[in-house]
């Protein structure tokens, strides 16, 4: 086992399965913009309390334009309350949908995985290619349904998590202990934020691999999740390691595109392309994005399955799980 190996397995089943890249692109794009409308709306409402013009609150620094909201909020209770209810709704009913896509996504990518033959060892042909695609709506729906309550249950662990580390990182910025010197606690609260975020989604993405490979529970997941980090930490690490060193090269890319277009918006007449070379930006962006998490997914899926016996319980291994499901399916 090795890391390239497993990132040129990982980056070829998913790009034989491009469709489920397409559906996790359009869902999480689908979630942003759902989040937008009641920020957009919470614009318009402190505009109309304060009985302002809405050009004036957006341009604002974006620094200042969330205490603003807050501080015009917070002196009217009915208002603020049906703000942060619709911001809950949103982002309930947006991670619910986001629970159902990632279910079919990762039953699609287990299956391709186990089915796809050693396809990392060249030369690649497009016969091997097209026997890595797995991709069908029966396959997606029944593992979206399958895998749907468990993910939920899940989601709420991971949820609380995100709670709890926030409130602990507010505690710590703005305890009493900090008062002297709260810019050098925020910035030291905020790296630790980062990183301890980054471990958990690591963490949750393992446990959505192994609860659709062996079909077992969260708690089962959690002790399997345990036993593959003790057996194969050097490459699951390498590969967090390498996904983490792609989206930032990709975000740097990102960010020099949409310099280089801000530039090309003062040329008159050329500036007229700026926005759909913006538009193909981001939707570009967006995809790459996706397809560097699902390369990711698939390169851990296959250190999973040929982790062997050291992560099989009494008789059962893995494999004859994905055999099971793959029947099923």
């Amino acid at each position: 086992m090795s890391l390239k190996i497993a990132l040129k397995r990982g980056a070829l089943i998913a790009a034989a399965n491009w469709h489920v890249v397409i559906v996790q692109f359009v869902a999480d794009a689908l979630f942003k913009t759902l989040l937008a409308v009641p920020i957009v709306g919470g614009v318009f409402l402190v505009v109309l309390l304060i009985g302002g013009d809405p050009s004036d609150l957006l341009s604002l620094p974006v620094s200042e334009i969330l205490p603003t909201m807050a501080s015009v909020l917070m002196a009217q209770p009915l208002a603020l309350f049906a703000f942060l209810a619709a911001v809950a709704v949103i982002l309930v009913g947006g991670s619910l949908l986001m629970f159902l896509v990632k279910g079919g996504t990762v039953t699609v990518l287990v299956a391709a995985e186990r089915g796809a033959g050693a396809i990392e060892r060249p030369p690649l042909r497009l016969p091997a290619f097209h026997r890595a695609t797995f991709f069908s709506l029966e396959r997606f729906t029944t593992g979206a349904a399958r895998l749907f309550p468990r993910y939920v249950s899940l989601g709420i662990w991971l949820m609380l998590i995100y709670l709890l580390s926030s409130v602990v990182s507010l505690a710590v910025v703005f305890g009493p202990a900090q008062a002297d010197d709260w810019r050098l606690a925020a910035a030291a609260a905020s790296v630790l934020l980062v990183v301890w975020i980054t471990a958990v989604n690591f963490i949750y993405l393992l446990l959505q691999i192994v609860m659709a490979t062996d079909d077992c529970s969260v708690r089962e997941a959690a002790r399997r999740v345990a036993r593959l980090l003790r057996v194969r930490f050097r490459i699951v690490a390498s590969i967090l390691a390498a996904t983490l060193g792609l989206v930032l090269l990709t975000t740097a890319a990102s960010i020099l595109a949409t310099t280089a277009l801000g530039l090309i918006a003062f040329v008159p007449l050329v500036g007229l392309a700026a926005l759909p070379l913006q538009l193909i930006a981001w939707i570009l962006r967006g995809v790459v994005f996706q397809f560097v998490g699902l390369t990711a997914l698939a390169a851990h899926a296959h250190v999973y399955r040929t982790a062997g016996e050291g992560l099989q319980t009494a008789g059962e291994s893995p494999d004859s799980k994905v055999r099971q499901i793959g029947r099923t399916a």
